[in-house]
């Protein structure tokens, strides 16, 4: 007889399981994400992926979801960005979560900028991406015509706007049309030590087009969970780099798949770390398709009490032939109490290839 034992629902499990049924006008594909989540619950180091990040235990509690931005948060939102530096030549605005286009410049025409009224569940097993999928509305939809080229920099800030406990679920669609190119950043501000950030970027390539990204997580959020899904077609490029330097407790995941042949994907970033900070980055690369290039470089530099995590895996499918793969981690560690984590892996299905990794 096989016996299988259920861990209890932390508080958090519960509170997440509260606020789903409080939500109003949830569809079949909403429903079916939170069910994939309360059947795995907040990961554990039971789970590979999140083996040097215990979620359950770090996660004590869920923090009310923040509600859509009325006026008494979207001036503050706009007296902040009056107060930086503007960094692209079209900036974008989300406040805890919503896409602001009264904070947001008008788009060129090769470019569509709009709400994200709904989104199609994404096929990755993974908690976080689920509660994404549950409670992520009214997001940022990105649309480069084919052919087009955004000349400059788009700059899209994430502005968490309250300073009581809130929870801010982003999602943010760009979709590259074939031959279209763009750059972009992302920023993530205004988030303080009761602040707890789900937010998630797909980004869709077509053929030939060419995509640069750039992360930058500044902010003091407690907790910050990002993921990036990003799929490539036929001769596509992607260049993604992140900087991060803020937050207690930095998640970054990464799920990268070459669906056709030719692609390249160059993945890189810096982590800054000291007190007692926490900070891990996990990414899978897919090659599913002949003749890809990728390349994973990623440094941390860490300091007093703090814990740096790379975990990457390299994958190449059956037939994904000529796959060209190099990834390296290295860490410097300036306090004898400073942790750093390293596990880079490949998983290699096809015998025509070249990949190599190190730590």
């Amino acid at each position: 007889m096989n016996v299988r034992i259920t861990a209890p629902k932390t508080a958090a499990e519960t509170t997440l399981a509260q606020q789903f049924a409080a939500l109003k006008g949830v569809d079949a594909d909403r429903a079916a994400a939170f069910a994939a989540f309360a059947a795995s619950g907040l990961p554990t180091r039971r789970n590979e992926a999140w083996h040097y990040t215990d979620l359950r235990a770090a996660m004590t509690s869920a923090a009310p979801i923040a509600p859509t931005p009325d006026g008494a948060r979207i001036e503050p939102a706009r007296a902040l960005l009056a107060s930086r530096e503007r960094l692209g030549a079209v900036r974008l605005v989300l406040v805890d979560g919503r896409f602001a286009p009264e904070l947001s410049d008008a788009s060129p025409p090769s470019l569509t900028a709009s709400v994200l009224a709904a989104h199609p569940p994404l096929a990755i097993p993974d908690p976080v991406v689920a509660l994404n999928d549950v409670f992520a509305l009214r997001g940022l939809s990105l649309r480069v015509a084919p052919q087009e080229s955004i000349g400059g920099l788009i700059e899209i800030v994430h502005i968490a706007s309250a300073q009581a406990p809130v929870a801010v679920f982003s999602r943010v669609s760009i979709i590259l049309f074939p031959g279209a190119s763009a750059k972009v950043v992302e920023i993530f501000v205004g988030g303080g030590p009761h602040c707890q950030r789900n937010a998630l970027t797909t980004l869709s390539l077509k053929d030939g087009a060419r995509c640069e990204h750039a992360c930058i997580v500044e902010d003091d959020a407690a907790l910050h969970l990002e993921s990036q899904i990003a799929t490539l077609g036929a001769d596509a490029e992607l260049n993604a780099f992140a900087f991060v330097s803020g937050g207690a407790l930095v998640r970054r995941q990464l799920f990268i798949r070459q669906q056709e042949q030719g692609a390249k994907i160059a993945l890189g970033g810096l982590t800054l770390l000291d007190g007692s900070r926490h900070a891990d980055t996990t990414l899978v690369v897919d090659h599913a398709a002949p003749h890809g290039t990728s390349r994973e470089f990623y440094k941390h530099i860490v300091a007093d009490e703090a814990v740096g995590v790379y975990q990457g895996k390299v994958i190449v499918q059956p037939g994904a032939q000529k796959t060209d793969g190099g990834m390296k981690s290295q860490a410097i560690l300036l306090s004898p109490r400073a942790v750093m984590n390293n596990k880079p892996e490949l998983e290699i299905f096809a015998d025509d290839v070249v990949c190599g990794h190190g730590a």
